[in-house]
């Protein structure tokens, strides 16, 4: 008591040194040093760092960040990455953000899977696939093939960035800076259907819930005009017969050949060409019966072969038949050539888009039968495939119209090869067969 009453003070220090000693020393934060200077060890391991923030070690040297807290009364973890992709400074920003959940209320964790839920389903809804998902549908409700491929044709003209896009996160300034380089290249009718076609997936997927509203329709007026153009086509017949002896000589793929001769021969659409199957052709019977889904009237086509149309399309099935595309792609025998394959062999012929196009088959036809004065406008329409607004008028003309149909498939042909030859050309007035 007397030593302890001479020095007054003493006691006092001597108890806040004690109560200190009892205390835990403070945590040292961890360094990238010590990060990556940690070992794999016998058994996992954890380094603290601060605020819950730690590295759990593995046995084979892994480094994951973890992150401890607590909510409603129980201990999470919550991961937030692996060293050393994750470096410290960015597992530590990781932290007081999951603190700034924790802090409002919300649990870490839960939110981490709610964003990868988010994530996946933009990921199944990108521009891309409600793109594909609506071609599929129309093609299971009766689009033709041609008009399926074409849609995805110009839907591939968006590029990647947009088809990878979350089709929510798709503005009208995005769509725009799409279209605009389609422009720069002066394609403006390409603009103006990737416009028309997008705007179509855009609004299918506010009808399925996936979008609020069709982001196109505030580019309206947006584009350049495209000036109507009209498919380059030979309509003369010495003219014709130029064409044919061309095509007489092309020295490309064999099939490319007969596609442009079928053409000229059969005059369907270039896209009902391509899409021609061995099991739609009954060559000893000399029809080919086109589905109502292959057609843009949807409506079954029977096509009468002349003995020249089935002679080309023997000569074709030696190289494709016996099933499958009677011209299938270079690449597979799966799809379809290229539509613009019978086009690039006219190029190479010497033949530019102004003189002559796929499509200019039909109208050459068109115009030398009807000048011919030989045949019906009416056999002639249903042999275009043209529609006709009123169904049963369009079902007797069929049935009323057939035997003038094959009779004139086989005079085309004949004329063809007259014209082929170079023979003196005699327009023939009226219909006396």
């Amino acid at each position: 008591m007397l030593f302890a009453s001479s020095l007054p003070g003493l006691g006092a220090l001597l108890g806040t040194h004690l109560i200190r000693g009892f205390q835990k020393a403070p945590r040292v934060a961890l360094t990238d040093t010590a990060i990556r200077n940690a070992k794999g060890r016998e058994r996992e391991y954890k380094l603290a760092d601060s605020a819950g923030l730690y590295l759990l070690v593995t046995p084979a040297g892994g480094k994951h960040w973890r992150l401890k807290f607590r909510i409603d009364g129980r201990e999470k973890k919550l991961a937030i990455g692996s060293y050393p992709e994750i470096g410290l400074s960015e597992a530590r920003r990781r932290r007081d953000d999951a603190r700034e959940q924790l802090a409002s209320g919300l649990d870490p964790a839960r939110e981490k899977q709610k964003a990868k839920h988010r994530a996946r389903v933009a990921a199944a809804n990108s521009f891309g696939e409600v793109a594909q998902e609506l071609n599929d549908k129309r093609r299971r409700e009766g689009m033709s093939p041609s008009t399926a491929d074409k849609n995805e044709y110009y839907i591939g003209r968006m590029g990647p960035v947009i088809a990878r896009m979350p089709i929510s996160e798709i503005g009208p300034a995005d769509l725009l800076a799409v279209l605009r380089r389609i422009e720069a290249k002066g394609n403006y009718e390409t603009a103006r259907r990737v416009l028309q076609l997008s705007g179509r997936v855009f609004r299918y997927a506010v009808a399925t819930a996936r979008l609020a509203s069709d982001p196109s329709r505030d580019l309206r007026g947006a584009l350049t005009a495209p000036k109507p153009q009209h498919y380059g086509a030979i309509i003369e017949a010495k003219r014709a017969g130029d064409l044919l002896r061309a095509i007489d000589g092309y020295d490309g793929q064999t099939l490319t050949k007969i596609a442009m001769l079928l053409s000229a021969n059969v005059f369907v659409r270039p896209g009902e060409l391509r899409h021609a199957e061995w099991a739609e052709i009954d060559l000893d019977g000399g029809l080919w019966t086109l589905p109502a889904e292959k057609m843009k009237m949807r409506r079954p086509h029977h096509v009468p072969l002349s003995r020249q149309s089935v002679a080309l399309f023997r000569e074709a099935q030696e190289i494709s038949g016996p099933d499958g595309y009677v011209f299938p792609s270079i690449r597979t025998r799966t799809r379809p050539m290229s539509e613009n394959t019978v086009n690039a062999g006219l190029r190479r012929l010497g033949f530019s888009g102004d003189e002559m196009t796929a499509h200019g088959f039909r109208a050459m036809a068109s115009t030398l039968l009807n000048e011919s004065g030989k045949w019906s406008p009416d056999a002639i329409e249903r042999a275009l495939a043209h529609g006709d607004e009123d169904r049963v008028r369009a079902a007797y003309h069929r049935g009323m119209h057939w035997k003038e149909r094959v009779e004139m498939a086989q005079w085309w042909s004949d004329y063809l090869d007259q014209l082929r030859r170079g023979a003196e050309i005699v327009q023939m007035k009226g219909r006396g067969r």
